[in-house]
């Protein structure tokens, strides 16, 4: 190998180093997904996430505040400490 050859390849080499460097530090800076959980009787009217019950279709169809068989996606381990005037939310339909 010549000195010039020697020269771009040590060049080449830190160009890698420097981009793979640069990508692992800008994946570790994202925020892990959040889990979620479907919580059932917690919605308002119009603003359940997906099926609600029969006669309803997708989000936002719920025809009542917290309709037993809507549901919104909430934070996992937080929907049963969630309180409404009709008691608490739960992970199962309420009839």
């Amino acid at each position: 190998m010549t000195k010039t050859q020697v020269a771009v390849s040590v060049a080449a080499l830190s160009m890698l180093a420097a981009a793979t460097a640069a990508s692992a530090q800008s994946n570790s800076t994202k925020a892990p997904a959040q889990k979620l959980e479907k919580c059932f009787g917690v919605a308002l009217a119009g603003h359940n996430d997906c099926k609600a019950g029969p006669g309803t279709t997708c989000a936002g169809t719920s025809k009542v505040n917290y309709q037993g068989d809507a549901f919104k996606d909430v934070k996992a381990g937080t929907c049963t400490k969630i309180k409404t005037p009709t008691g608490h939310g739960s992970l199962t339909p309420i009839s």
